[in-house]
């Protein structure tokens, strides 16, 4: 089938989305890929519901605008594509994680995107596993098999948004977990100190120092003592932006990128992996990746070094997903989720 996937991850930076062909479970081609930023006005209403998601009412006019918005930014997504599809693989906008409390709530309305595509849309794809006791996270696991099936093992793939989460993959062995923050501290970091919404091309982390004794604190959260599957909300490390606020500017920068990067390290696996590829935003961040390369003892290298796009690879993940919703097939698993026996998921809306 010819899926269009969308992902508008927690770095809050734009809808992604791809052309995918698939039947979830192999990839027969790729078609064209793109990201459409957030207007500013959307991104900040966005960011200001994450701080509210925990007490906020479905009923609120803040987030039913919000959403509606959000959802007409994805219809323009697709439009953007400019190719047709025969499914919409559509995540949403995620404001709140919290499986310890049964609870995953991604923003969007599916029936909106369905009739302004007319194009049925796959959606919910986490409720599901949480449901069933599981994290609800990560998802791309069973992508990553499919695309690494070629490749030499263990291989970790490594994917930075605005949480990082990893993938460990041995012949038939699939494991992954959240390893903790990702861009998302960096960002908001970069926002009160350079009022971008970035820190882009590594400029500010690259001229300072990570503070060791901070990041040892900051590694010191419960968290990393949890085993996996384990999976992050957004505003989980929220307090870090305080652990570093003594610091300077660049070091502060610095100590986060570093944060990053020895959180996906410590995740303990079966084996040590020969090769870790990286996706998402965070590769572009040159100080993220020397940090990565400074804690991993094997080659760390983005994923554009085995021809797969970093920029759309969760996009089309989604869009791998969208063909095992339709086809009953599992999404998650007891190694990448902790749900007791493989997991289907997802609904689907038509026009």
């Amino acid at each position: 089938m010819r899926i269009i996937g969308l992902m508008s991850g927690t770095s809050l930076d734009g809808v992604d989305a791809a052309l995918l062909e698939t039947d979830g479970v192999t990839v027969s081609g790729f078609g064209p890929s793109l990201t459409l930023p957030y207007p500013a006005a959307l991104r900040a209403r966005l960011r200001a519901l994450l701080d509210r998601a925990p007490d906020l009412a479905e009923a609120d006019a803040d987030l039913r605008d919000a959403t509606a918005a959000l959802t007409r930014h994805h219809a323009a997504a697709v439009a953007a594509i400019g190719q047709p599809a025969e499914l919409i693989g559509f995540h949403g906008q995620t404001i709140l994680h919290a499986p310890e409390r049964r609870r995953t709530w991604q923003i969007g309305d599916a029936g909106l995107l369905a009739r302004l595509t007319a194009t049925p849309v796959a959606h919910d794809f986490r409720s599901a596993d949480v449901a069933a006791g599981g994290q609800g996270a990560p998802l791309v696991p069973v992508f990553h098999a499919a695309l690494a099936a070629g490749l030499a093992q263990p291989l970790a793939v490594l994917n930075i948004g605005g949480v990082a989460n990893i993938t460990f993959l041995r012949g038939g062995t699939m494991l992954a977990c959240d390893t903790g923050p990702g861009c998302a501290l960096l960002d908001d970091f970069s926002a009160r100190h350079l009022g971008e919404p970035m820190d882009r091309d590594g400029r500010l982390a690259s001229r300072g120092t990570a503070h060791e004794p901070t990041l040892a604190a900051l590694l010191a959260h419960p968290f990393f003592a949890r085993p996996a599957p384990k999976s992050l909300d957004r505003q989980d490390f929220a307090t870090a932006l305080q652990a570093v606020a003594p610091l300077s500017a660049a070091d502060g920068a610095a100590t986060l990128a570093a944060f990053t990067a020895r959180a996906a390290a410590a995740t303990p696996w079966p084996e040590p992996p020969r090769r870790v590829l990286v996706t998402g935003g965070g590769r572009h961040n040159p100080a993220i990746m020397a940090a990565l390369r400074r804690a991993f003892p094997c080659p760390v290298e983005p994923v554009e070094s085995v021809g797969w796009n970093g920029d759309a690879l969760e996009a089309q993940c989604f869009a791998h997903l969208a063909a095992r919703v339709l086809h009953g097939l599992p999404l998650s698993f007891p190694g990448t989720t902790g749900v007791a026996a493989p997991c289907p998921g997802g609904r689907i809306t038509r026009p």
